[in-house]
């Protein structure tokens, strides 16, 4: 039980990791592209809830493996 509980969280977090990619390239392309400041910072508060919600499974996939650490 508690190695799946390792397990799993630690597919959370990369799947955490890999949102937060995600996030750096696309504001990195909006960077590249030479928009105006004003879009450039539509194109960034676009990318803020994906950006809020890979950390937030990062974290809950951490305490997951914490949690299954603990009970191991």
């Amino acid at each position: 039980m508690a190695e799946l509980l390792v397990w799993g969280g630690a597919i959370l977090s990369v799947a955490g990791l890999v949102g937060l990619v995600l996030c750096i390239l696309k504001v990195a392309r909006a960077r590249r592209a030479n928009l105006g400041d004003e879009a450039l910072r539509e194109a960034v508060r676009k990318v803020v809830p994906l950006n809020m919600a890979a950390l937030f499974l990062s974290m809950i996939g951490l305490m997951i493996v914490i949690v299954g650490i603990f009970l191991g």
